[in-house]
């Protein structure tokens, strides 16, 4: 099958495919208008490329859904089976068996605007145990929730209200809804709240997470003794504008195990702030107004195990303010500037993150602290470690994240690496607006099964990500997130041996191409594709990509429904990518597949009128044919030739030759043969030897044709190029022949074809050319053979 034949059946078999699909088909699509389906146990930052909203522990599975104004129509769009459901958009009602589609849901979070809740609106959903009402805008809006709409849900322990102004809200009475007395986690975030609602939370015996994020509770706590159970757990009070923990605060809750108070304007840290929290596992003080840590302000602390101090203003951290706490795992520190760490590290470290805006410094680095740790996050531009040439070995890690970091711990140069191996590494994500992939080689990572890079070779526009040799060492990976790497056009080369992938994730990329032959890899396509913010190049190449992404059943297809493609870079006309496909491409193939119908036809009609000899106007006709087929078919060997014929004459030859013979040959069809002929006087360069260049033209030339009259004889030149000619007759009979202008003895060595008489009268000069012509067309033929 030829190559365009090969093209045209690639590109027609889709739409033959289209036709023949039944319908059940397409409602079995996986690609869902305006809705993200995803398992987050595959990637656990998936928000970070695809906004979707948070869930609970133990739920992976999800739909995320927006601009739902059709609430019906959007549910049967969703698997059936779907554990947690996100709705993000304006239904003014919620209906009676809203969700008697998903019997399944354990998890609902609504974001619907104004919005009144019939009765029986949560009917079904037995296995229902987080829901959240949530509204993401300054203004507060009305909730209308009758006291016994939460009644059919028996197993709900997890109640939200988000963004709708508790306080000034006529519409929503905590207190009367009786059936959340066994809750067990509460949310309160945004709701402006400047006084608790002491009633509602002292009807809450079993509750042990409260959050009351983003309100207005500050500047100084005042939490009243007995305002909540004996069972609270995990206490939120990030971002309530609080400058001042007054010591003894939480003295009355000392079975209290998280403590969040990020994003608040303390500046100043005591041990009896904090004191009477002997059980505190957990401890948030990131983005406040912190400088300066005294050296025992955790001693009331000996259960503590997390601790979160990102985006303080602290730069000098002695490990020795970090003591007491013996079983500290989990560290999390953070500077708006530069940020110097000194040892003692704790020993127990499991989990460490540093941030810091223009670099961190590792200092007194003389051993191995880190034989433990398991997941490390840096984000800064520059780490320094002391001494230098220091090396660092993490024989335990399995979670690495680096931002803004060189990939210096990465280079194939083994004087450059900073990090020698990772033996048990299985997640590692990398971005760095410092350098590219050419010296990015991933060895040494046996056990990588999740994979991010990002901003590698984005600012370098005539540099493109070569992906089968960074990937070339992990063909284990399962999950593949790529975010501005500038990929330029891929191709089923890029991801052959990448046969366990279940998830690929493409974020940021500018006119992505996708080649026609990654139709080879749909049958092992992973479970779930992602195109986040990605501009795709206007071709037709990638027409499969339509179909597949609207009928493959074990694939979910996120983000091509708003993707746009561009013919050039200078294209900004914003043209949606499967408009385009379905569209213009459907155009095209209708015209190729005609222009093969017209063509075919065509060529059979010739062939047919070219064995009938018995019409005369067809000599013409067969005669361009030869020539079109000689050239199409000889456009390969003909390439080794300079010139079809080589001519040797006289000098007293010469006006017949010019006037009659070249114009013969050298004319376009009909009236000539349009052959290339080299003619010594003519075509040989000035102050060239004449024997190198008769030599060199005869071996450049398909056939000789040696114009022979009893003066040629006489001629010493004619002689030599007769004794050249008869060379290569014997190298390769058939190459060369002679014409007889007059009558020479001779002829008995000469072979009957490969001599011609020139006729005397006119009458026989078309039968001679024809012979001509038919005898330099074999010679050449013999000679690309």
């Amino acid at each position: 099958m030829s190559k365009m034949e090969r093209r045209l059946v690639s590109a027609v078999l889709p739409l033959l495919l289209l036709d023949l699909m039944d319908c059940d088909l397409m409602s079995q699509a996986w690609t869902v208008p305006d809705c993200t389906i995803a398992d987050s146990s595959l990637l656990s930052n998936l928000s970070f490329y695809i906004p979707f909203c948070p869930l609970a522990p133990g739920l992976h599975i999800f739909a995320s859904c927006s601009n739902v104004t059709d609430l019906t129509q959007t549910l049967r769009a969703v698997p059936q089976d779907i554990q947690a459901l996100c709705l993000q958009g304006m239904v003014p009602v919620l209906p009676a068996n809203a969700f008697g589609h998903s019997p399944f849901l354990q998890l609902l979070r609504l974001q619907l605007g104004t919005l009144k809740i019939i009765s029986e609106a949560f009917q079904g959903l037995n296995r229902l145990q987080y829901l959240s009402f949530e509204h993401h805008a300054p203004c507060c809006l009305s909730l209308f929730l009758p006291p016994d709409a939460l009644v059919p849900l028996t197993f709900l322990s997890s109640l939200s209200f988000q963004g709708y102004c508790l306080n000034y809200s006529q519409n929503i009475q905590l207190m009367e809804i009786s059936s959340c007395c066994s809750l067990e986690h509460l949310s309160l975030y945004s709701n402006g709240l400047k006084l608790l609602p002491i009633k509602f939370l002292n009807a809450l015996p079993q509750l042990q997470s409260l959050n009351l994020s983003m309100n207005k509770l500050g500047p100084a706590l005042v939490l009243p003794d007995g305002l909540v159970s004996t069972n609270l757990r995990v206490l939120d009070l990030s971002n309530n504008e609080l400058c001042v923990l007054p010591y003894g605060a939480f003295s009355f809750i000392p079975q209290l195990e998280k403590l969040w108070l990020s994003g608040n304007n303390i500046s100043n840290l005591s041990s009896e702030s904090l004191e009477g929290l002997k059980q505190l596992k957990t401890l948030d003080l990131s983005w406040n107004k912190i400088k300066v840590l005294k050296p025992d302000w955790l001693s009331f602390l000996p259960a503590l195990t997390s601790l979160n101090l990102l985006g303080t203003y602290l730069s000098h951290i002695p490990g020795k303010e970090l003591q007491g706490p013996q079983r500290l795992s989990h560290l999390q520190l953070g500077s708006l500037q530069m940020l110097d760490f000194y040892p003692p590290w704790p020993l127990a470290l499991l989990s460490l993150e540093i941030w810091a805006e223009t670099g961190i410094w590792f200092n007194n680095f003389n051993e191995d602290p880190f034989l433990f740790l398991e997941k490390l996050i840096l984000q800064t531009s520059k780490v320094v470690l002391s001494p230098y040439n220091t090396s660092v070995h993490f024989p335990s890690l399995r979670h690495l994240t680096l931002r803004g970091v060189s990939f210096f711990g990465f280079s194939s140069q083994q004087s450059q690496r900073s990090f020698p191996q990772f033996p048990v590494l299985e997640h590692l994500h990398f971005w760095s607006d410092y350098g590219s992939t050419e010296n990015l080689q991933l060895f040494g990572m046996p056990k990588l099964r999740e994979l991010g890079l990002g901003d590698l070779n984005f600012h370098y526009e005539s540099r493109s990500t070569k992906l089968e040799l960074v990937l070339k060492e992990v063909p284990q990976l399962q999950v593949l997130a790529l975010s501005h790497l500038n990929l330029g056009n891929l191709s089923m080369s890029s991801f052959r041996d990448l046969d366990h992938l279940q998830l690929l994730l493409f974020n940021s990329e500018w006119t992505l191409g996708l080649d026609s032959n990654l139709q080879e890899l749909i049958p092992q396509m992973p479970q779930y594709v992602y195109f986040s913010d990605v501009t795709f190049t206007c071709q037709c190449e990638s027409f499969w990509v339509g179909p597949w992404a609207t009928q493959a059943p074990n694939t979910f297809v996120y983000g091509l429904e708003k993707s746009i493609c561009m013919a050039n870079a200078s294209d900004y006309s914003k043209t949606p990518l499967l408009s385009f496909l379905s569209h213009q491409c459907a155009r095209d193939l209708e015209f190729q597949g005609f222009l093969a119908s017209f063509t075919l036809v065509l060529l059979f009609s010739i062939l047919v009128l070219l064995g009938c000899p018995k019409w005369s106007w067809l000599h013409h006709l067969r005669t361009l044919f030869h020539v079109w087929w000689w050239k199409l078919c000889g456009r390969g060997p003909r390439s080794q030739f300079h010139y079809d014929v080589f001519i040797s004459y006289c000098e007293q030859d010469q006006d017949w030759v010019l006037e009659e013979l070249v114009p013969t040959l050298e004319k376009s069809p009909p009236a000539g043969e349009g052959l290339r002929l080299c003619l010594p006087e003519r075509d040989f360069g000035v102050g060239q030897d004449r024997l190198d260049a008769l030599v060199a033209s005869m071996e450049n030339c398909r056939a000789i044709l040696c114009v022979l009259s009893n003066k040629a004889l006489g001629s010493p030149q004619c002689h030599l190029e007769l004794r050249l000619a008869t060379y290569h007759l014997v190298a390769r009979p058939g190459t060369a022949c002679l014409l007889f202008l007059e009558p020479i003895d001779g002829r008995k060595w000469l072979q009957k074809e490969d001599y011609f008489d020139l006729p005397q009268g006119r009458v026989e000069w078309d039968v001679f050319c024809e012979q001509l012509r038919k005898r330099l067309r074999k010679a050449g033929q013999e000679r690309d053979d």
